[in-house]
């Protein structure tokens, strides 16, 4: 069971809440990448990249390693695996009330002359 009180699952879904970060967890989800190629397709600063790649960095959702100058970023998908264990109860729970809606709207069309 996740635990609902869990500071690391906050972490995540903050870290998920921003398009930028979702955007940049896709770009690491083809291979690792440096901070500097995350922010080029945002037209950001590199400090501004820095600030997403923290908030990615705590929701440990991406490792960073440091190789002279450069700041190397790898996806780490294992807290995705919490958010995914917390959205699942909600998806038990929506799944079959979507099912019936869609068999009541499927029989509604079907009824229609």
């Amino acid at each position: 069971m996740v635990e609902l009180n869990d500071p690391n699952l906050d972490a995540v879904f903050h870290a998920l809440s921003d398009p930028t970060r979702r955007e940049m967890l896709r770009a690491l989800s083809e291979g690792e990448r440096t901070v500097t190629e995350l922010a080029e397709p945002f037209s950001m600063s590199l400090a501004a990249a820095s600030k997403h790649v923290k908030a990615l960095e705590n929701a440990g959702l991406l490792c960073r390693e440091i190789r002279g100058r450069t700041h190397i970023c790898r996806l780490d998908p294992g807290p995705l695996a919490s958010a995914q264990q917390w959205l699942a109860v909600y998806a038990r729970f929506w799944t079959p009330r979507l099912d019936a809606l869609e068999r009541l709207l499927r029989e509604e069309d079907d009824a229609k002359p």
